[in-house]
């Protein structure tokens, strides 16, 4: 029975050296379910998980810690979420041709880069829908002080229509 353990063993480990790459690519996938799990939980729950990557990362700045941690700051709800310390930790793991580790965070990187994109072109639009806002309300003080102006105008001339009237009988 131990023969047979040993040899499961070592089939087991050659198979993972015939596959570099296939512990982070694993890693990758725990650090991916962790993250969707901490994104659907309660927000104790999310902040929790954060403080444990953080402090994961903090004992042991390894790439996988690096990883975990910039993975929850870009997935977690908006109060949690850090799109620029993500970004920052991802930086000196990204390589888009290195699988695993590498791969992942420079997908990672790619989606935190878009998201802040979209993110000042939506404040960007924002600012031009205000200042446009702000534009027609100007316009239309501007009608309304002219519209006034050919209403007193037009009281004025109906006033002395009806002094020249009374003054004819």
């Amino acid at each position: 029975m131990k023969a047979l353990v040993a040899a499961i063993t070592i089939a087991l480990t050659g198979c993972a050296l015939l596959q570099p790459g296939a512990e982070q690519s694993s890693m990758v996938d725990a650090i991916v379910a962790d993250a969707m799990s901490a994104a659907r939980a309660p927000s104790a729950e999310q902040k929790a998980a954060l403080s444990r990557a953080q402090d994961a990362f903090t004992r042991e700045p390894s790439a996988v810690n690096r990883l975990r941690l910039a993975t929850l700051l870009a997935a977690l709800a908006a109060p949690l979420r850090d799109d620029a310390r993500a970004a920052e930790l991802l930086e000196p793991i990204a390589d888009a041709s290195a699988p695993g580790f590498g791969r992942f965070a420079a997908f990672l990187s790619a989606q935190i880069v878009e998201r802040q994109r979209l993110a000042r072109e939506l404040e960007r639009a924002a600012r031009e829908h205000e200042r446009s806002d702000k534009d027609r309300d100007k316009r239309e003080e501007a009608l309304r002080q002219q519209l006034e102006a050919l209403r007193a105008i037009e009281r004025g001339i109906l006033e002395r229509e009806e002094r020249l009237r009374r003054k004819q009988r």
